[in-house]
């Protein structure tokens, strides 16, 4: 008898990821796709995904989750405002998406959902408290306390993208100043570099990881400092919550001990020792799956538990 699957869509500022777990939570399928730049063609390109993964699946596929970049309300069911996906804001998803996902569904906010796939399948595997963080476009975060994925009252909960780190610092998407995403990011990376070098030239933050690898001082200093604030952002987290692990994720963590080298170091010297060296803060094991993996399973556990929609 062919085993039940379960889709996963994870839409992120530049790249919509998307694939099928099965009961066990392995990935079965995925596979990617640009983000359209408007919502039309994002709708459009989720209907298309799905007619082709029924195609290849037919009748195996009982729900599906979705994580959208931004700030996600419980009680509207709709992004009210995403920094790095504007074209979401205020969109009524849920009668969009109904009209074209035949199965029981649920929506989050994306960094949430691949703090749920990394708590389940990853490097935080059941741990009884968890702060994830993707490094990439933007800084995405969602917490696990006492094994539960935490929402907050309205939905926005684990939003440490937009603490404050830098009160001096640029004017983040979100409206705030000095906001951790403004200072620990792909972007930021690159105009640290910049900054550094005083180039005028637009490298990618992979060519800056390279030149780091290379030995060129500029691009080693952006990686210290974006390190320095999320070191900063990592001693406010363990003070507070004092959590069994951090896994940190995303694409710019692939530069692995580049960034996360400096960020311990000022974590260790912000941190109640005790606390410090009671959290373990690791990489993320699932990488770029994180997301449509946790989103799979969080529309899993809502059909499940017999709520249609979140």
């Amino acid at each position: 008898m062919p085993e039940n699957l379960y889709a996963g869509f994870d839409l992120g500022g530049t790249q919509l990821k998307y694939g099928l777990i099965n009961d066990t939570g392995r990935l079965v399928f995925k596979s990617q796709a640009l983000s359209p730049p408007d919502i039309n063609s994002l709708m459009a390109l989720i209907q298309g995904v799905w007619k082709e993964l029924e195609r290849r699946y037919p009748g195996r596929i009982k729900s599906a989750g979705f994580g959208f970049a931004g700030f996600f309300s419980l009680k509207q069911k709709r992004i009210m405002q995403s920094p790095n996906y504007p074209a979401l804001d205020n969109f009524p998803l849920f009668p969009a998406l109904q009209k074209i996902i035949p199965v029981p569904f649920a929506v989050h906010n994306d960094a949430n959902l691949a703090a749920y796939g990394e708590y389940l399948y990853g490097s935080a595997r059941r741990a009884h408290s968890l702060v994830f963080l993707t490094v990439g476009t933007g800084l995405g975060s969602g917490l696990i306390l006492n094994g539960q994925l935490w929402q907050g009252k309205g939905g926005f909960a684990g939003e440490l993208g937009h603490i404050t780190v830098n009160p001096e610092g640029l004017k983040c998407g979100c409206g705030n100043f000095g906001c951790l995403e403004t200072e620990v990011s792909a972007p930021a990376l690159v105009r640290n570099y910049l900054e550094f070098s005083g180039r005028r030239e637009n490298p990618t933050a992979r060519e800056v990881y390279l030149r780091a690898r290379a030995g060129q001082l500029a691009a080693r200093k952006s990686f210290e400092r974006c390190g320095y604030f999320l070191g900063i952002a990592l001693g406010i987290v363990i003070n507070f919550l004092n959590p069994e692990k951090i896994i940190i994720g995303g694409g710019v963590m692939k530069a692995g001990n580049w960034l996360l080298k400096p960020a311990l170091a000022e974590a260790r010297r912000r941190s109640i020792a005790p606390a410090f060296a009671s959290c373990e803060i690791r990489k993320a094991r699932l990488g770029n799956d994180a997301g449509l993996m946790g989103a799979a399973a969080w529309g899993r556990h809502r059909m499940e538990t017999g709520n249609r929609s979140l």
